[in-house]
């Protein structure tokens, strides 16, 4: 294997033009005979059928240990049948202290010899240290935003002005310093793909529930890729073992992955974003202020997403938006007279943009504002600030 786990991992995708991962559940109404036997014998078919387009195999341990240690043998037996070159994702979900998490490190790991274990993130980061810390050759996805119907019971909650399962992404983006954490994150939830992926631009995520769990491949993968056609793994085990022709089912789902990646590289190529840009984007998510999914805007309109500035409610946070925009002013080249900002967001906008602009550029621009409701006192009127009479404007909304 490469020099870290997801290192292994992109190096296959290469080699198989794949990013198919299949799973291999060995369900006992889909055995001849409720045995360890019949559930390694199961795998070892499958294993045979499609290790020629599989980026990776994800053996679910439950199914084995149903067996007792005869299961657990099997176990073994089907991650030694793996071709050499193939990661090994063991689907575990552990979640325990540091003590305990570095034994159940042992036993993925150094004696069942996976190469990566799925794991629950809900005791902190000292549960995942002690499979990814100092071994880069192996590594974790842990559960993000499962697809299991109970998910939104807690994976949805609000925690600092974003859902949980954001939380979770952006930590686990923290907690990847050696290129091997990713993430879980149910092809069933397309808008939590595509949040968890603005969160985490370039971790790899392991996306269930294409084919008997109801998720859109086209929808799910499109959403889930990197910019760079990478950054996903698609498990898929009983559309390919229950299928007439495993093989051909493999090479199906292997193929129509790959038309949504070519599609999506495509389109990525055609835009790219500048580097202030992309700076941008980041600054916003951290805040919480842009957010996927499906929104009604002010106009009726339905947008895939939603800005709402007011989120920006620090001294500091409102100075850097000044400047990020003051500098997207700048460099468009656009000539103008005066700033404005329109009731009531824009009203503050205008202002830390005008400061921005002073600041960066040393050029004192005059802006102005409205009022909703003109003022029947004093001078009256609506506009307030620098006079626009025959002058041009940007308006910061």
């Amino acid at each position: 294997m490469s020099s870290s786990f997801f290192a292994s991992v992109r190096a296959r995708v290469a080699a198989a033009d794949s990013l198919l991962c299949v799973g291999l559940d060995p369900h006992v109404a889909e055995l001849p005979e409720p045995s360890a036997a019949a559930a390694q014998a199961f795998c070892l078919r499958l294993i045979e059928q499609t290790q020629h387009v599989a980026a990776a195999y994800k053996p679910n341990s439950a199914f084995f240990e149903a067996f007792g240690a005869e299961g657990v043998s099997a176990l073994h037996a089907v991650i030694r049948a793996i071709p050499a070159g193939i990661p090994v994702l063991l689907d575990a979900k552990r979640g325990d202290i540091s003590t305990t998490a570095a034994a159940y490190a042992v036993s993925a790991f150094d004696v069942l010899q996976a190469h990566a274990i799925t794991l629950a993130p809900y005791m902190g980061q000292d549960s995942i240290d002690p499979f990814v810390r100092g071994r880069p050759e192996r590594g974790c996805f842990v559960l993000c935003k499962t697809s299991n119907p109970s998910a939104n019971d807690f994976q949805t909650l609000p925690v600092g002005g974003r859902a949980l399962f954001e939380e979770v992404a952006a930590k686990c983006e923290q907690w990847n310093s050696e290129d091997n954490v990713g993430l879980v994150v149910g092809a069933t939830d397309v808008d939590a793909l595509r949040r968890v992926r603005a969160v985490t631009p370039n971790l790899w995520i392991l996306a269930p529930g294409i084919g008997a769990q109801g998720g859109n491949l086209e929808e799910a993968v499109s959403a889930g890729l990197s910019a760079d056609g990478l950054g996903l793994l698609v498990p898929v085990s009983r559309g390919i073992s229950k299928a007439a022709d495993p093989k051909q089912a493999a090479e199906d789902l292997r193929d129509a992955i790959n038309a949504v990646r070519k599609a999506k590289v495509a389109a990525a190529s055609a835009v790219v974003p500048s580097s202030s840009a992309n700076e941008f984007i980041k600054f916003a998510l951290s805040f919480g202020v842009l957010k996927f999914g499906d929104f009604t805007l002010k106009s009726g309109r339905k947008s895939p997403y939603f800005f709402n500035a007011g989120l920006f409610r620090t001294g500091r946070a409102l100075g850097q938006l000044g400047k990020f925009y003051a500098k997207a002013i700048h460099d468009s080249g656009v000539e103008f007279d005066v700033l404005f900002g329109p009731a009531y967001k824009g009203i503050t906008l205008a202002a830390a943009v005008a400061i921005a602009y002073a600041d960066m550029y040393g050029v004192d621009i005059p802006f102005a504002y409205n009022r909703k409701e003109a003022k029947d006192h004093g001078e009256g009127g609506v506009l307030v600030g620098a006079d626009m009479t025959g002058k041009k404007y940007v308006i910061d909304a």
